[in-house]
């Protein structure tokens, strides 16, 4: 057990569980930011002390017990996405294009979206 709490909060089954479960409450922006965060934390080259900012910062966004719960309407993840991006820029350096295009690409079929090169193929 480590001193944070919401660190200790993170497992993966409890991370993808919850992005599942409350996607189209919590919305694409804050699961965007969840799953850059998760990828990053994921890659063998993103350093230890990011890695374990990037999983306090999802152990956050996973509990039930935050600042603002999640079943509040309309504010409920608010708390979760300043979290979230806050963790993000603290790692910045450590977050590739390939975490983002994973992000987007698990994103996009959770909100049945299609890329604008997909959507062209389609209509061939």
């Amino acid at each position: 057990m480590s001193d944070n709490k919401y660190l200790d909060e993170y497992s993966e089954d409890s991370f993808w569980t919850k992005t599942r479960n409350f996607a189209q409450k919590a919305g694409y922006d804050v699961l965007e930011k969840a799953l850059r965060l998760y990828y990053s934390a994921t890659d063998d080259d993103t350093p230890k002390w990011a890695k374990t900012t990037m999983f306090a910062a999802l152990g956050y966004f996973i509990s039930p017990i935050d600042a603002i719960p999640d079943l509040t309407p309309v504010v409920g993840f608010s708390d979760d996405l300043g979290v979230l991006v806050a963790a993000a820029a603290a790692v910045v350096m450590h977050v590739k294009a390939e975490h983002g295009e994973k992000a987007t690409e698990k994103l996009d079929s959770w909100f049945n979206k299609q890329s604008t090169s997909t959507e062209k193929d389609s209509e061939k």
